[in-house]
């Protein structure tokens, strides 16, 4: 008897150690790290400026009127929760194509532009980096370049596609702004046929963006060099409250002859977060072209997660295809905007005016959309954090959506204070 009890002893041994005893801990993510900080500070002066979502005046999550209005259409019409296609709602992809391109585009209106929704902007970077790694045909086809520094995700989203990550510089510490001369530099040198990662408005996490001028020069340089342009434009509208002016780069390129791939998101600019609308697109040469890369893309989708959620989808579609829920929208945009761009305009008087803070502080103004690399160092950033209950991440990096009228200035008047060493 307990000579026969033995092996079963040993094989309950075995079973009491985990498969996953050695699963090594993963790093804590650093956007999520400073909002459980955040929520574990008694203060009732705490800041979060680390989130990425926009705030209201009050400083709670706004849900758009045109939305509420759209899900009350829905509602109405008794809509079905059946499967979309693999590649999303045919009237979605249709109109989200026409907002980032314009109604005037060659390759839209000659069907020449494949487009699937993805699960927000963040699917439709990994849905296109699945189908170049696969399909790009250049000899650097598995090399793309990302501006330095990127949104966090940019670097393992593309990496786990399969694709090696390499940098172009983009930020001037020293000025606080662009380097464009290193930027373009990089570029140059970068191999024939690479692919470059394009933030087309309100570069995140810096909010500096290239004029006009300089993005048909980096046009230039792109076709110069033939590298591939892969366009991130997850804030169109939120940027400048003109969805038109925020898509120059990537209308631009288009009419100069470039096959971009786009990345768009609708989380943003209709604070569609938690909806995960966005789309994939590349510009093709021809129909039938355009039809080979859609199978494609459904062989990629398809063992992915199979097809892209509806409701958020249908929501996008109803505000842009209802002319007074479209406008609605454009105002809407243009107000979170605008109340962006007014924190820049008290956050720069309150620290140049009201205290006279040591530095150089034009960036703040001159930085667009949600949110600005201050230039305050990680000691500074330590220190606001333990000492006044404001929480950014470590390189200085704020949301401005997370400031309003109620503590503007007593995040000045912190910043002060840490510049000049009184904390």
């Amino acid at each position: 008897m307990l000579a026969a009890a033995r092996p079963f002893a040993r094989r309950s041994a075995v079973r009491s150690v985990s498969l996953w005893a050695n699963v090594p801990a993963g790093p804590p993510d650093p956007i999520l790290g400073v909002s459980e900080a955040f929520k574990a500070d008694p203060s009732p002066k705490k800041i979060n400026l680390g989130v990425g979502a926009y705030r209201d005046e009050n400083g709670k999550p706004y849900v758009l009127p045109s939305v509420k209005k759209a899900e009350t259409i829905l509602l109405a019409n008794k809509v079905n929760k059946e499967y979309a296609p693999i590649t999303g709602e045919p009237e979605f992809t249709k109109l989200a194509a026409r907002l980032a391109y314009g109604e005037a585009s060659t390759p839209l209106n000659e069907n020449r532009i494949a487009v699937t929704q993805s699960i927000s902007g963040t699917g439709a970077l990994r849905v296109g980096g699945a189908f170049i790694a696969r399909h790009y045909p250049r000899e650097n086809r598995r090399i793309i370049y990302l501006p330095k520094p990127s949104w966090g995700n940019h670097t393992p989203l593309f990496r786990d596609s399969g694709l090696e990550v390499r940098g172009y510089r983009y930020f001037d510490k020293d000025t606080v702004g662009l380097d464009f001369k290193g930027l373009k530099e990089d570029l140059k040198d970068a191999p024939e046929g690479s692919i470059v990662l394009l933030h087309a408005c309100a570069h995140n996490p810096t909010g500096i963006d290239p004029t006009p001028e300089q993005w048909k020069e980096i046009s230039e340089i792109v076709k110069e060099k033939e590298l591939f342009p892969f366009f991130d434009m997850a804030y169109q509208g939120f940027a400048s409250g003109s969805p038109d002016k925020d898509a120059f780069a990537v209308r631009h390129f288009v009419s100069e002859g470039h096959q971009i791939a786009l990345a768009q998101s609708f989380a943003k600019n209709m604070g569609l977060y938690g909806e995960r609308v966005g789309a994939f697109s590349l510009v093709t040469g021809s129909p039938e072209e355009r039809a080979k890369v859609d199978s494609q893309v459904k062989i990629v989708v398809r063992p992915m997660y199979s097809n892209p959620p509806i409701h958020g989808a249908r929501i996008v579609s109803t505000i842009l295809s209802t002319p007074d829920l479209h406008r609605q929208w454009e105002q809407e945009v243009k107000g979170m905007a605008d109340r962006i761009i007014s924190m820049r305009e008290k956050l720069y008087d309150a620290l140049t005016k009201d205290f006279a803070t040591p530095g150089e502080w034009g960036h703040i103004k001159s930085q667009i959309g949600m949110f600005s690399f201050t230039g305050l160092t990680q000691p500074q950033t330590k220190a606001l954090a333990e000492k006044a209950s404001i929480y950014m991440t470590a390189d200085g990096r704020i949301s401005m959506a997370g400031l309003n009228s109620s503590n503007v200035q007593y995040f000045a008047e912190s910043v002060h204070k840490a510049v000049t060493g009184q904390l």
